[in-house]
């Protein structure tokens, strides 16, 4: 079954869009046709759900932790970027806020969102 993709305005269109999302994902091999329904269809209900489910924005200093975790970096590697292994250890216990200095060195170096940082 086909659907013609349209915007996607109600949860219900939205429930249709994702179950041929999932047919077409599932089919395999498709047509020049079918790609291109399944990438328009991806992309508007994409657009639906971040307009009606926004995701918050993740907390500086779990995403600190989160990047550290995946780039396996040490709390001397943070002190580092906070000038200081005290500062590193009260920014991670939630005792201190970043510095000006220490954003922008996450920013640079650690590649860390700039609206993360800046909360």
């Amino acid at each position: 079954m086909t659907m013609k993709p349209k915007i996607i305005k109600t949860a219900a269109e939205n429930e249709r869009a994702l179950a041929r999302i999932s047919d077409l994902m599932a089919k395999g091999r498709l047509t020049k046709d079918e790609g291109d329904e399944l990438d328009l269809l991806a992309l508007l209900s994409e657009t639906y759900e971040l307009e009606h489910y926004p995701m918050p924005m993740p907390d500086v200093v779990d995403m600190v932790k989160f990047v550290m975790e995946q780039k396996e970096y040490t709390r001397k590697d943070l002190a580092k970027e906070l000038a200081g292994a005290s500062r590193a250890c009260e920014f991670l216990s939630r005792k201190r806020p970043l510095s000006a200095n220490s954003m922008r060195n996450l920013h640079k170096h650690w590649k860390i969102p700039a609206d993360v940082v800046l909360g």
